[in-house]
């Protein structure tokens, strides 16, 4: 780990010249105690760093200086730029490593390059916060001592211990077999089997874990691409889920897919509106989402459905009927 450390803070100092002990600490996440001893590490190796005093002083690298890092034309460091200036930082506790990682990135290029690359990134944005409604996307938060346990399991292919809290049970320990992490809409997934069965386990659900030093039962290859269609065609298969065929205004259309479970067939309607076949988690939730469109969507099956929305309606329309 001090290593990668060692080669950010000279990157670092590549990049934006003299900075300070304390603006060092901060970028590398460390103490300012750690910043000099690696400093003087640094020097130690043969690293030309020296010190500026005064107020405006700080650390910086002699004129001249470069590290070799070469083999990224300027298009593949535009896509690591670009993925990394995204919420990718978030996802599976890798934040740290990410932007270890773009400094790096950029200090690969040409020095012809450098300039233009940093520049284009800032003109794409990937996966913002929120949508042109303002909508924010919520992003579940997963202690980071809990997240590398899990993370060290699943890639040296160890058996797992989790704390974990399922809805409506007693949170419980079990132990896995972890297959990989699924990030999707800022929600963390670990695919794991428990006893042979396939599980699918919510990290934000994970309350603690230890990765344990037994060899996890599982494939040497996996296609976790194909395992997670699977798994989603499954579950959106099983239990109480119900599937109804519904007409919405286009502008709504964002708002139903937050809702629903799955999206299964769409296609335009005559009138301009859209049709839609659209799984939700059971008969409330179905009755719920569509009424928060309003008169901008239509229920035109299963009739149970429209009888439901039919008779909420009713129920409005008598309580706030005119009274005169």
């Amino acid at each position: 780990m001090r290593a990668d450390r060692l080669v950010s803070l000279v990157l670092l100092l590549r990049r934006r010249g003299r900075l300070t002990a304390d603006a060092l600490a901060r970028e590398l996440e460390v103490s300012t105690r750690t910043v000099l001893r690696d400093i003087e590490a640094l020097s130690a190796a043969g690293v030309p760093v020296y010190a500026e005093r005064g107020r405006h002083g700080g650390f910086a690298l002699l004129p001249g200086f470069q590290t070799e890092l070469t083999g990224l034309n300027h298009d593949e460091a535009l896509a690591l730029l670009t993925t990394g200036s995204g919420r990718g930082e978030q996802a599976f506790g890798l934040g740290s490593a990410l932007a270890s990682a773009m400094r790096k990135v950029v200090d690969a290029l040409p020095e012809s390059h450098r300039a233009s690359a940093s520049d284009a990134a800032q003109r794409i944005l990937v996966d913002p916060e929120t949508d042109l409604l303002s909508r924010r996307l919520v992003t579940e938060e997963v202690p980071d001592t809990t997240m590398i346990e899990v993370r060290r399991a699943v890639l040296a292919g160890h058996k797992l211990r989790i704390h974990y809290a399922a809805t409506g049970q007693t949170p419980q320990w079990r132990t896995v077999d972890p297959i990989g992490l699924v990030t999707v809409r800022g929600q963390g997934y670990l695919l794991a089997t428990r006893s042979g069965a396939d599980r699918t386990y919510r990290l934000s659900r994970v309350l603690a874990a230890e990765e344990l030093p037994e060899t996890a039962q599982r494939p040497n290859q996996v296609d976790l691409d194909r395992i997670w269609r699977e798994r989603s065609a499954r579950f959106l298969s099983g239990g109480d889920h119900i599937t109804a065929q519904v007409r919405v205004n286009p502008a709504r259309r964002e708002e139903l897919l937050d809702t629903a479970l799955a999206v299964r067939a769409e296609e335009p309607d005559a009138d301009g509106w859209l049709r839609l076949e659209v799984t939700f988690q059971d008969s409330r939730h179905a009755e719920w989402a569509l009424w928060q469109l309003s008169t901008d969507a239509e229920a035109l099956t299963p009739r149970s459905l429209r009888t439901a929305l039919h008779k909420r309606a009713d129920a409005i329309a008598t309580r706030y009927g005119d009274s005169s």
